[in-house]
């Protein structure tokens, strides 16, 4: 079926702009060393992805097959990602005075986050282009996530996570049959590791960004909020920026569709939400830099967010500040408090990133930054059953009757 074909075209370096043959493996642009992203045939998307042809396809992530990038669906590896739902959340908006707050639920995706989208297109895609076995660093949802996938397509995996990671996400993995190895150290030595052992191996490396693919699955949360909004955007969207990924890719969904004719040339303010222990994207946009250099000594218990040095920074500063967005820090027991007040007040168990961006939402409309009357979006990466260990509790216990 003509609507089923991927329209993927060429690479484009997000920096120098050199093209490269989409249908062999790369990682980061071989002439500069920057993010290299997918580019499309969009008049040829046009012809056959509309409003009401998309509507009329079987749910999930890959009903927008014209703008990923797996060309035979064959290789498509699917856990029935996608879909997610967008939900009013108008008791919580009503603590802090919102009247139109959203939250998208990313929770509830096959493996409990939004990583599912991304390790599912990289995955396809890598196993289209015959590769064998991949290796990822991670903070803990995109080893659980790269495991599952791998399994699910045949493909031998490889992790490397922190050592302090979630015990849930370690045995995740494992479960999922990865070959897992704590590193003692933050997630950029984990990628360190990753690099050296895939050039050992013959291993395909999917670090964030540094593979072309899994900002693709991650767009599609920006294709289908727009859907879901009824083809318009939100005036602000809070998302928790660790490598910064879903930033990228929602930011180009946003610029696809406008291209297709699907969306006007309105954006949400992207506003990055990190931690005051692990700030590199704020410190950058709060000192005018185009780049995030390293942040020392990086220590917060929201994992996701522990990501000292992101690849793509230029690109998430970028869009933040393009959209006329800004970037800004919770601490980590605001963070964990933010967990407890959308669960209690919504009946939604968000992750600690989750938290966060509540908490960030918060300060921002006590601040007059976010208005009453806003549309806000709250992106919740992924579900807080991970992360139980973060609330520890304590009840009364009686004897039997």
């Amino acid at each position: 079926m003509a609507e089923l074909a991927s329209a993927l075209s060429h690479l484009e370096c997000s920096a120098c702009g050199v093209t490269q043959d989409a249908d062999r493996l790369h990682t980061l642009c071989p002439a500069c060393g920057k993010v290299l992203l997918a580019r499309y045939d969009l008049p040829a998307v046009a012809r056959t992805l509309t409003r009401d042809s998309v509507a009329a396809r079987p749910r999930g992530m890959w009903r927008w097959r014209e703008l990923l990038p797996v060309r035979d669906p064959q290789h498509v590896v699917s856990l029935g990602e996608g879909d997610t739902p967008l939900l009013p959340v108008p008791r919580l908006g009503a603590r802090a005075g919102f009247r139109r707050l959203l939250l998208k639920d990313e929770g509830t995706n096959p493996t409990g986050s939004f990583k599912a989208r991304g390790l599912s297109a990289a995955v396809s895609r890598a196993r289209e282009l015959g590769v064998r076995a991949v290796a990822i660093p991670t903070a803990g949802n995109a080893g659980g996530a790269l495991a599952a996938y791998a399994a699910r397509g045949g493909l031998e995996a490889h992790v490397y996570m922190p050592v302090d990671t979630p015990v849930l996400n370690q045995k995740e993995c494992a479960a999922y049959g990865a070959e897992v190895t704590l590193v003692r150290g933050l997630i950029n030595d984990c990628g360190a590791w990753v690099r050296r052992r895939s050039a050992e191996s013959g291993w395909f490396d999917v670090s964030t960004l540094k593979e072309p693919y899994r900002a693709e699955g991650k767009k599609t949360m920006g294709l289908e909020l727009v859907e879901q909004l009824g083809w318009e955007v939100p005036d602000a969207l809070l998302y928790p920026t660790g490598g910064g990924t879903g930033v990228v890719g929602i930011w180009k969904a946003f610029d696809e569709l406008e291209r297709l004719g699907l969306l006007g040339a309105r954006r949400p303010r992207m506003i990055a939400v990190q931690t005051e222990g692990c700030a590199p994207i704020v410190r950058a946009f709060q000192q005018g830099l185009t780049h995030a250099p390293l942040f020392e000594n990086a220590h917060t218990v929201v994992s996701g967010l522990r990501v000292p040095v992101a690849v793509a920074d230029y690109l998430v500063l970028d869009a933040v500040r393009r959209s006329g967005g800004t970037a800004v820090t919770v601490t980590d027991e605001e963070a964990l408090a933010g967990m407890r007040e959308v669960a209690a007040t919504e009946g939604v168990f968000v992750a600690p990133e989750g938290g966060a961006i509540w908490a960030a939402a918060r300060r921002l409309r006590e601040q007059g930054v976010l208005d009453a009357d806003e549309r806000v979006l709250l992106l919740n990466t992924g579900t807080g059953l991970k992360y139980a260990e973060l609330l520890p509790v304590s009840h009364p216990v009686i004897d039997r009757a």
